[in-house]
């Protein structure tokens, strides 16, 4: 049985990771001085802090629509036994209803909620591409993955809350005290939905090794066949900062680096790092 993977662009997966596990992408729209573009193909997170850093306003994310989840599965079922379709968190977007709409017209589409988003998606597409390679059953790979999806980690720092501020998503005050004080909070993933963790203090590559340092020393409790380094844009000697400190806390077999996409970036902003794996 031929099965295609397929993911919103949410997954922050890197175009040759897209490339090897052949997965497919269904873009988010990014809305950017009344221009609609799609998440990675017109336009980049480059782009959108230049936008904002020119005092035009801000960028904001839209949905994929059931009419484009509909023509993606349509293709994808010309060609595949069946498709299993990963979204963002049902919590943050309406992408997974537009999807489960789309997908009633299909047999063999799987649409899973990954309670999750940026490469918190991505840890469940790849271990279900890998089970699909292997032949698993598409039907049981989607109930594996949800139940995976209540064990992934998925944690950022954001070097600042301009951006979450901007988008209504902190007040200003909240804003103005962090910066004030020079913090750098932690923005978590948990049961589907972001919140603030802890906030660390002074620069962002010091605050970065002591949150990677939390997030993975001593623990024995974690999956250590793969975890991913996703940011948006933080400098060489941080990520590479970052990947010693993950060695030093036991390593992984697979320690994937990738940039946060178009969606992440419009409300983290740049420099933010976040590590993301799996719980056993």
């Amino acid at each position: 049985m031929r099965i295609k993977i397929s993911a919103d662009s949410t997954c922050d997966l890197s175009p040759e990771l897209i490339e090897t596990y052949n997965i497919g992408i269904t873009p988010l729209y990014i809305e950017k001085g009344g221009q609609n573009c799609r998440d990675g193909m017109d336009i980049t997170p480059q782009e959108i802090f230049d936008y904002v850093r020119s005092g035009k306003g801000v960028c904001r994310t839209a949905a994929v629509n059931v009419d484009d989840y509909t023509a993606f599965f349509k293709k994808c079922r010309e060609n595949y036994d069946a498709v299993i379709h990963f979204n963002i968190s049902s919590d943050f977007s309406s992408c997974y209803q537009n999807a489960c709409t789309a997908a009633a017209e299909f047999e063999n589409v799987y649409v899973v909620d990954s309670r999750n988003l940026s490469t918190g998606i991505a840890l469940l597409v790849l271990d279900a591409a890998e089970r699909a390679e292997k032949g698993e059953d598409p039907k049981e790979i989607a109930a594996l993955m949800r139940e995976t999806a209540k064990k992934v980690e998925a944690s950022f720092v954001i070097d600042t809350l301009f951006y979450l501020q901007k988008g209504g998503r902190c007040s200003t005050l909240a804003a103005l005290g962090a910066n004030l004080l020079k913090l750098k909070p932690c923005i978590e993933v948990k049961d589907g939905k972001m919140g603030v963790g802890k906030k660390y203090r002074g620069k962002i590559d010091n605050c970065i090794a002591q949150y990677v340092r939390e997030r993975l020393q001593g623990r024995d409790d974690l999956r250590r066949n793969r975890i991913f380094i996703t940011h948006s844009g933080c400098a060489p000697e941080i990520v590479e900062n970052v990947k010693a400190i993950i060695k030093e806390c036991g390593g992984f077999d697979e320690v994937l680096e990738t940039y946060a996409g178009c969606t992440v970036s419009s409300h983290c902003g740049p420099n933010t790092l976040g590590v993301l794996f799996v719980k056993k």
